[in-house]
């Protein structure tokens, strides 16, 4: 047996409201323990048994390439909310959400199995195809700070969860594939979930049906995203550095609708094969290669510039010891305000618009709290967390929730 490991992360109702001191049991095969979450809602770093790596390294089907656990998480006056089937994976660290309630009612959350496991129903035959016709277009590709996204076949009676862009990107990853594979493969998976979804949004696909949602979470229509999932952290990585990235084919002005199926169990010419990948990217492909080996060598790797729904845009360049203006007396100002929710987060004094060790630590630390790469640097991917986080408290003491 190898080793992956688990941090739980707890909230009440919104990621801007930690709770410290739940406890959370976590059950498995021969294995059951009790962990307890810290100032900032966190678990320890918990190393649990998983199969060799191997087993998600190739099309394995008869020994489960990942173990599951079950959590269960409680504090006096707040629910009791019941994960079952986390994925934990040989090496890697997998991150799983908790958001609990103030009332004495018992949440039961069954996962399902891993799309490579055991494939939703009508998985890689998509039903809706491209019909320029019908297509009401976006006059340029945007990143939307959140997707709404439709939690079964489009016709039918849902839930909508309103999710953070590079959440639900995470989220259709660590569904689609193993984040054991190489990294020029998860990169060229990623570049097509993005792609696929920037699709959607550019031509408005569903909103001008006259739905009222983003996308479907059906794999049937779109791709699977399973709300409470288990995320992990080298998908997550790679999410953060490339979700802006997309694939486009040379001489059109939109998002090429990427299709992707498994490549053993579902093989349609013409759309990535996620075994494949692994295949290609372990004979040297990069990512965009990848891309041109299952789709066409017409195709191209671009960027969306812009991100639309934030108070205040990127400015563009990363932010380090050495940087000043008002960019970083920006990103000072809302480092202290979350703070306050946040108290593991150390202060930032003076704020005063001149990045010293003070914000250095202070955004590392944040980091280390929301799953980034902790590097100190203020990159696109940290400033959009720490925005998302500042407005998500601004709004919780303003009384409103998400």
């Amino acid at each position: 047996m190898s080793k992956g490991y688990l941090i739980v992360n707890v909230y009440l109702e919104t990621i801007a409201e930690p709770v410290e001191g739940a406890t959370v049991i976590i059950t498995g095969e021969n294995y059951e323990r009790t962990y307890s979450t810290n100032s900032d809602g966190k678990t320890e770093t918990i190393e649990l048994d998983a199969p060799n790596v191997e087993y998600s390294l190739k099309p394995e089907y008869t020994v489960k390439p990942y173990s599951t656990y079950d959590l269960k998480v409680n504090k006096p006056g707040l629910n009791t909310v019941i994960i079952k089937k986390v994925e934990i994976l040989p090496g890697e660290t997998s991150f799983q959400d908790v958001y609990m309630k103030a009332d004495n009612s018992t949440d039961i959350i069954n996962l399902p199995e891993h799309e490579l496991w055991e494939p939703s129903p009508g998985k890689g035959e998509q039903q809706f195809t491209e019909n320029p016709d019908m297509l009401r277009i976006l006059p340029r590709v945007i990143i939307p700070e959140y997707v709404i996204v439709h939690d079964g076949v489009p016709t039918a009676t849902a839930a909508r969860h309103v999710v953070p862009f590079t959440d639900y990107i995470k989220n259709v990853a660590s569904s689609e594939i193993f984040s054991t594979w190489p990294l020029e493969s998860l990169r060229a998976n990623v570049h097509a979930i993005v792609s696929f979804t920037l699709n959607r949004i550019f031509t408005e696909w569903y909103p001008s049906r006259g739905f009222n949602f983003t996308i479907t979470a059906s794999p049937a229509f779109d791709q699977k995203y399973t709300h409470n999932r288990t995320i992990f952290q080298s998908i997550s990585n790679v999410v953060d550095e490339m979700f802006r990235y997309y694939i486009r084919l040379s001489g059109t002005t939109f998002p090429f609708f990427a299709q992707y199926n498994d490549g053993v169990k579902t093989n349609i010419p013409g759309r990535l094969s996620q075994w494949g990948s692994v295949e290609q990217a372990n004979r040297g492909l990069n990512a965009i290669q990848i891309l041109r080996h299952f789709y066409t060598p017409n195709l191209g790797l671009f960027v969306a510039e812009e991100i639309v729904g934030l108070p205040t845009s990127f400015p563009g360049f990363n932010l380090r010891v050495g940087s000043c203006g008002n960019e970083v007396l920006a990103v000072q100002t809302r480092l202290n305000r979350i703070r306050a929710n946040y108290p593991g987060i150390p202060a930032i004094s003076p704020a005063n618009g001149e990045f010293g060790e003070s914000t250095r630590r202070s955004v590392e630390t944040f980091q280390r709290v929301f799953n980034l790469p902790v590097t100190g640097v203020i990159d696109i991917a940290t400033w959009l967390r720490i925005t998302y986080l500042f407005t998500a408290v601004a709004r919780l003491q303003q009384g409103a929730r998400w």
